[in-house]
């Protein structure tokens, strides 16, 4: 069996998420929104992935279809997956990744596989597009995952189109609870979102199992958010921050955590500058949202931009340069850097990643997703989160 995996708005992330998770021999980018891979859905952790935002289960590929016949054989698909759903009325959705079609489209193929299916005893509710593709808030809010649910994925390869039906949904009721409901959060600092922070862990860890030995090191804790994801994870988590305030707002939010999840506790949590702090805890993995600079609400004059630079890489390579000589070789990080997106689209990186071997490091490089896609941004955004993932030399 086969999985889907539908990414999310920034697919090169959460093809580089993937193939940390599984290993590059393991996924296959179907087009620009989606991967298949040869790992059996049922093993897979979905709700630690941040950067996929549907999984599902490889059905059928349907070889050069016209629209004519796409029709005739989603009906054998369907039919074959109905007879194994549990009893009750079926949900039935249609989205579409890659293929030239509409919502009209879509509906009509949705209410031919309706009426077939009624002809052989089914009762069916089929929910109607107002895109090609269904929104996570529609599959969760019209049941369309679970014993009676059936969203099929329809996905162009090539010539030929992949029929999948989604297994999983990305939890956003779930995320919303752990951003929003935490006792403590601070807008000044940045609000890192989850499902975010699960991306920086995935891609910090690789293929390392979660146990509660290996220990996530965040040197920029702030609230507490990767420290929480890499707990919810079943990791061991050790935060510091330069800030007294940060550290008892993130035993807050972890104590919290710890109230309505039962995660355990961090292995540590202490008030320490990344620049010059002597971490005595054995650290796995380093995962972390570094200093960002100021928030910006306008794009800066030019010297104004190169002051902000500067600031940011002094802190960040002084960060790099004093964990380095505290971590073994071979310990891999993933570090949410800034970089700053100008209204024409052109991003400014840190200078210092043009200097990672002299400062003891080696970049990762993924085989689906190139370093300069690894840029997390909102459309509205200037400051960006540029994810450096790289080794100890």
């Amino acid at each position: 069996m086969h999985s889907i995996f539908i990414l999310g708005r920034q697919p090169a992330i959460g093809r580089a998420e993937l193939e940390s998770l599984f290993g590059a021999e393991h996924i296959q980018p179907l087009g620009e929104q989606a991967v298949i891979s040869d790992i059996d859905p049922a093993t897979v952790d979905f709700a630690r992935i941040g950067s996929s935002i549907k999984l599902a289960e490889q059905l059928s590929v349907i070889t050069k279809p016209s629209m004519s016949s796409l029709h005739t054989q989603l009906d054998r698909v369907v039919m074959e997956r109905a007879k194994a759903i549990a009893e009750g009325k079926i949900q039935l959705g249609i989205s579409a990744y890659g293929i030239k079609t509409s919502p009209k489209q879509l509906i009509a193929i949705g209410l031919n596989l309706k009426k077939s299916l009624r002809k052989a005893g089914f009762s069916v509710r089929l929910t109607p597009n107002q895109e090609t593709e269904l929104s996570s808030a529609q599959v969760l809010h019209n049941h369309l995952v679970g014993d009676r649910g059936m969203e099929l994925v329809l996905i162009r390869h090539g010539a030929d189109i992949i029929v999948g039906r989604t297994v999983a949904i990305q939890d956003i009721t779930a995320y919303a609870k752990r951003d929003q409901g935490r006792p403590k959060r601070d807008a000044f600092v940045g609000m890192l979102p989850p499902k975010l922070a699960q991306t920086i862990i995935n891609l910090g860890t690789g293929e390392t199992p979660a146990d509660a030995q290996t220990i996530i090191l965040d040197p920029f804790c702030g609230t507490g958010v990767v420290l929480q994801e890499a707990l919810l994870m079943g990791y061991g988590a050790y935060g510091t921050d330069l800030e007294t305030r940060m550290i008892d707002y993130s035993t807050k939010n972890l104590a919290w955590l710890r109230e309505k999840y039962g995660v355990e506790e961090p292995e540590a949590l202490e008030v320490g500058d990344a620049t010059n702090h002597h971490w005595t805890h054995s650290t796995s993995v380093v995962a972390c949202e570094t200093y960002l600079g100021h928030p910006l609400a306008n794009w800066p004059r030019p010297d104004k931009l190169q002051q902000i630079i500067g600031t940011c890489n002094v802190i960040i390579e002084k960060f790099m340069r004093n964990i380095a000589d505290q971590i073994p070789a071979g310990t891999r990080l993933c570090l949410a850097v800034p970089a700053w997106k100008a209204p024409s689209g052109k991003i400014s990186h840190l200078p210092l990643l043009d200097h990672l071997e002299k400062m003891g490091y080696n970049r990762v490089s993924f085989r689906h997703s190139s370093e300069q896609e690894l840029v997390y941004y909102r459309p509205d955004q200037i400051v960006a989160r540029e994810l450096l993932v790289i080794t100890r030399k």
